[in-house]
């Protein structure tokens, strides 16, 4: 640790936002008063799960486990943290603030299920052992660093599961986030959860996403004409020889698409306004020219100057890299582009030519692409938004937190709603696998239970329905929590895995689930149950905690 309590070597959340404030106010009352009534270094365990799956799908990606080891590892209140909480809290003894000023986390220990991993509802995602004031005061900051991060990294592998692993996923929502964090936060999970890049040039720096991007239409409509473009020079590619108008040399292509008599007339009239912009983005971008197409007309008048530009390039022994379309029927237009690439390589014996990438934009979503896939298209990207960043078909996932152990007693929260009853008791977790290689059921059992064993006949039941129960004999059999943070406690921790890994890991998960997990329509729901031992325990103690009702 460094002179501020912080540990050396691992940094804070990427947010500075996020810090041991970033929590509910009641989370210090509670502080108080576990403090005044001496129970505040009662040992406690908390479980972090969520109860349903979201978007009516029946699997959750989990992420966002690195953040809350990064809040965990540099978890220290300032002297002007302090300061502020005198002011909030006026009444409370002057004993307990120089309790806050001392508290770490040295004494907290977190279990975990490898970030990228594929989770299910009831299955703590973290086990967060110590204190029980210092646990607490985590509870808000962790759902919160969880609860988005997890929802929108299964956003993002259910667009990817829809689009084809064939087709490049662009995140294009930075403008249409919620504030600066989520669109960080956004960009980051995104990719994680299969998306291949983004347009947010500060997520590229701060964690090595590879960036995308072309022009808007207001680059295309700022220009009048080519007479604004001053420098028409463009040296060859192999360096060869300079093109001293590259004006003249696009419109001259532009003329011979116009006469082509295999393209039927095809490539008419078009915006000399539009053509300016193209040749100019061009200019600039030899080697990476992409054009948005649809500022005025598609087909009469984008792709025939995005063509001339581009065969005007290639001219030169430069590869245009393809369109953009914004709006309008993207099945037709993408369909008529391709076949307008492909007549003009075969025109002009121009290679790959109809290989041009096709992306596609304006407001896609889950159901946009599985349209576009029924319908026929020929496109290759897809540059997504709004309903990806922003999870416009479900706002939150519904992360709780809750004690289920407090100084080795086993606790419980009881409901009239079952699916609000949680399970008691500081726990391990196994996913078992049935023969095929596929996971068959997630299993809890109390923490010194013998743990399930591959080719062992287990029996499996559902936490509160008596008469759901089944016998597993498992192929594999993973156990799910490693140890991530163990403050002061001497256990070996994992190493915090690259972005990368946790892509790669989420990737392997989502292709090792049975299909029929996995679609769309009426999924089915992957089993969570519970040990023999485990399932007396919840009903043994609902029977002990629950009043006894009086009729009268």
């Amino acid at each position: 640790m460094d002179s501020n309590g912080n540990f050396v070597g691992l940094k804070g959340p990427t947010n500075p936002m996020v810090s041991p404030l970033l929590t509910d106010l009641y989370q210090f009352t509670m502080a108080y008063a576990y403090w005044k009534a001496g129970k505040h270094l009662e040992k406690a365990v908390f479980d972090l799960f969520f109860r349903k799956n979201p978007f009516g799908g029946e699997y959750t990606v989990f992420a966002g486990l690195e953040e809350c080891i990064r809040l965990a590892a540099n978890f220290k209140f300032k002297q002007e943290d302090i300061d502020f909480l005198r002011t909030v809290l006026p009444t409370c003894e002057d004993g307990f603030f120089s309790y806050l000023r001392e508290l770490n986390s040295l004494d907290i220990e977190i279990y975990a299920i490898p970030e990228g991993s594929i989770v299910f509802p009831k299955i703590p995602l973290m086990r967060v052992e110590g204190s029980v004031a210092v646990v607490q005061l985590l509870e808000t900051p962790f759902v919160n660093l969880i609860n988005y991060a997890s929802l929108v990294t299964t956003n993002a592998a259910r667009h990817r599961r829809v689009a084809g692993n064939s087709k490049l996923l662009l995140e294009f929502g930075l403008r249409r986030a919620q504030g600066p964090d989520g669109a960080i936060s956004a960009s980051k999970y995104c990719y994680l959860g299969g998306f291949d890049a983004t347009s947010n040039v500060d997520a590229g720096r701060r964690f090595g996403i590879p960036l995308r991007g072309t022009h808007s239409h207001a680059f295309v409509s700022s220009f009048m004409g080519t007479d604004e473009i001053t420098d028409r020079t463009l040296p060859r590619n192999d360096g060869t020889g300079v093109c001293e108008d590259f004006v003249s040399l696009a419109q001259h292509w532009l003329s011979k698409l116009q006469a082509a008599d295999s393209l039927r007339g095809m490539f008419s009239d078009t915006s000399q306004s539009e053509m300016a912009a193209f040749i100019s983005y061009a200019l600039a971008f030899p080697t990476k020219f992409q054009a948005l197409v649809d500022t005025y007309d598609v087909m009469r008048s984008g792709l025939p100057n995005f063509c001339a530009v581009a065969l005007a390039l290639n001219e030169l022994g430069y590869k245009a890299q393809g369109i953009r379309l914004d709006s309008g029927d993207l099945a037709y237009l993408s369909t008529e582009a391709r076949k307008s690439f492909h007549a003009i390589e075969k025109e002009f014996g121009v290679p790959e030519f109809g290989k041009m990438i096709i992306t596609a934009s304006n407001d896609i979503n889950e159901d946009t692409l599985d349209a576009l896939n029924k319908q026929g298209h020929e496109v290759d990207a897809f540059g997504i938004g709004t309903h990806l960043v922003t999870c416009f078909a479900q706002p939150a996932l519904g992360c709780v937190f809750k004690l289920v152990e407090i100084n080795g007693q086993a606790r419980m929260k009881l409901s009239e709603d079952v699916s609000k009853v949680s399970i008691p008791c500081k726990k391990e977790c196994y996913r078992l696998y049935g023969r095929e290689g596929y996971p068959l059921v997630d299993i809890m059992t109390g923490e010194n239970e013998e743990p399930p064993k591959e080719g062992d006949r287990i029996l499996c039941r559902h936490p509160f329905n008596e008469s759901k129960r089944a016998y597993v004999v498992p192929k594999r059999v993973e156990k799910l929590y490693k140890c991530y943070w163990s403050g002061n406690s001497g256990k070996p921790c994992e190493p915090l895995p690259t972005l990368e890994e946790i892509r790669k890991r989420c990737k392997r998960q989502l292709a090792e689930m049975r299909s029929d997990h996995m679609r769309e329509l009426n999924p089915t729901p992957y089993k969570v149950s519970v040990s023999e031992e485990l399932y007396k325990l919840i009903h043994d103690l609902w029977l002990k905690e629950a009043p006894v009702g009086e009729l009268l």
